[in-house]
This record gives structure tokens, sequence and C-alpha cells, in this order.
């Protein structure tokens, strides 16, 4: 049988978290999921997360969860990351970082879902290394027998997450892109059997500027003058893909783009 993988794009604040809450049970009950994969690293106001939240996101039903350049926003999550097994910081980063380069999720069958998260260098504001020798690295570190291998690539350049997709294309499972909250429409299996994604979207709420309210960011823009960029409250979605493996070889056998719109918003 095969593997059944929901991936979730950018969770964003309290919105987001909603989108979450609401939409896993019925998504896990529709796909008959095995894993789910989420972002989280805009769960807290937009930015960072803390040990609260990550406790809600395994209530909600997390197995596994990815941070990207707002790792570290929230310092509070540094313990998390040292002892838990179902979160990982980017791979590419200083080895002095604390957290996981990857983590494994067994799933009820057995079979067990390795994840590894990677920045982007391209216009990344961070002292990183080359994610392709990052992740030539750390694959070379998960053990044979875990044939199922999740790659989130946490990137500003499409360019740079369609070479990684490529760069790992027969190597993985499913690459999938966060960071820049839209959603893209190029879900793939590549030749060599992995799920490609350049971006899963953001879950969160749509009427505003990639999560954030409207008036602030429109208001900057035209006038230079800074201001706060809080979250905003309206249409909050989740988007993200679920991607079918064989466990036997690790190769994709099919991703669907999926999205849910929230029938209410959050208070």
């Amino acid at each position: 049988m095969p593997l059944t993988i929901l991936c979730v794009g950018d969770v964003v604040g309290r919105p987001g978290r909603y989108a979450l809450s609401q939409a896993l049970p019925a998504l896990t009950d529709q796909y008959q999921l095995d894993c789910v994969i989420a972002n989280v690293e805009n769960a807290a106001a937009g930015s960072g997360l803390t040990p609260a939240l990550y406790d809600k996101f395994v209530k909600y039903g997390v197995h596994l969860m990815t941070l990207g350049d707002h790792v570290f926003r929230r310092r509070e999550i540094m313990p998390v990351l040292e002892q838990s097994d179902n979160i990982v910081r980017p791979i590419n980063l200083p080895d002095t970082a604390p957290g996981k380069l990857w983590v494994s999720y067994e799933t009820n069958s057995g079979a067990r879902v390795a994840v590894i998260a990677v920045l982007g260098q391209l216009f990344i504001n961070l002292s990183t290394n080359s994610p392709f020798a990052a992740i030539d690295k750390v694959l070379a570190k998960i053990p044979k027998d875990i044939k199922v291998i999740v790659v989130d690539v946490h990137a500003e350049a499409t360019s740079e997450k369609i070479a990684l997709g490529w760069h790992l294309d027969g190597r993985v499972s499913c690459v999938f892109g966060t960071h820049t909250h839209v959603p893209t429409a190029d879900e793939t299996i590549l030749p060599g059997g992995t799920a490609y994604i350049t971006d899963l979207g953001m879950t969160g709420p749509y009427d505003s500027v990639l999560g954030r309210r409207k008036d602030r960011v429109v208001g900057t823009m035209r006038t230079g003058i800074p201001s706060a960029f809080e979250v905003a409250t309206g249409d909050p979605r989740l988007c993200g893909i679920v991607v079918r493996v064989d466990p036997a070889t690790g190769k994709a056998l099919s991703i669907e783009r999926i999205r849910v719109d929230s029938d209410m918003a959050p208070e």
C-alpha cells in the first residue's frame, strides 16, 4: 500500500493555525493520511515558533515540522529544537546552530518518513552554506532502510528551488518549496520519481499581502514610511499537496495540489 503524505505550506499566525486545525480532521479522513508535514516558521504572530504553539501543532495531528529563515526569531524554541524528534531546522546554517538536521516519523504501517529543511542562498539575508552541498551531506547520513524522504526548500528564488528539485530527482520522494507564500501550479513527478512543486502556498489569511494587513503593507510601499506589518485575519485557507509514495522504493506515485477554505474567520 502506498503512503499518503500531506505537506502543508507556511502556517501564518492565528488564522493559519485555525485553518489547519479545522481542515486536518476532514483531510485525514478523505485521503487516509499516513503522515502530515507542515512548515511552521510563521506560526507565532507571523514570525517564529514558540513551545506552546509547537505543542498545539502536535495536538492538531502534525507529525513532522520544518522551519526556515525565522527559525530562531523566538529564542525560547531552542530547547524544543534540541530535544524534540519531530522538528528540523535548516541544514545549511552554521554547524553551531541548535536543532536536528533530519528527523523521521514511523507510520502505522511501520514505514518511516524522513524530513529535511534547507534554505536557499539567493536573496535570503542569512549566513548559509550551499544548499546543494548541505543536502548531499545530510542524505548520506540517513539510514538506507528509510526510503521515503521529503525535502522542504525554503527559498526566495524559483530558479533555485527548481534547480534543487532536479538535483534531488530520484534521490528523495518529494521536494516542495516554501517561503514565498504564493502557491504555484507546477506540481509534477520528475523523471526519477520525485514529486515536486515550487511553492506550496501559504496556510493563512489570503485577504492580505502574503499574510500581512493590506493597509500596512500598501501604505509602507506607497510612502516609504515603515509600519508594523501585523498578521491579517480575513479569508484563512490551507494550501499544500497530497503525495502518494511507494514505501518500498521511495518513488512518488502521484501529487495533488490542494486548497481548503475555512468556513469562518477566526475569533
